[in-house]
């Protein structure tokens, strides 16, 4: 299954915001319209961490996807309501927009078992 990891700054006072949203995503109010968007996007596994360190705040998440592309284009550019609102919830939080997300560069790729 294909996979990414990435870091995104989480812009000054808006951790909490971060926090609460993902919350609702995973286990609230808007867990299965989250769980909708997933399913379109052809999105099998996410997970999001919040890591600060000495300098700022970022956000580190992990995505497997059959299709990353695909999926990066349905996170970017559904008409959705519901990846409409994640989309500016990335823009507000992290002051980045989906519609412009390249993927990272793999530079290694260590696996016991392959």
């Amino acid at each position: 299954m294909p996979q990414v990891g990435f870091a995104l700054p989480v812009l000054p006072g808006r951790t909490g915001l971060d926090r609460d949203a993902l919350a609702s995503c995973w286990r609230g109010d808007r867990r299965a319209a989250y769980e909708d968007a997933r399913r379109r996007a052809g999105i099998t596994r996410e997970a999001v961490w919040i890591q600060a360190t000495a300098t700022s705040t970022l956000a580190v998440v992990h995505l497997e996807a059959d299709d990353l592309d695909a999926a990066f284009g349905v996170l970017g550019g559904s008409p959705a309501p519901f990846d409409q609102w994640f989309r500016d919830l990335v823009q507000a939080v992290h002051g980045v927009s989906l519609a412009d997300v390249t993927l990272p560069e793999l530079v290694l790729d260590y696996d016991s078992e392959a």
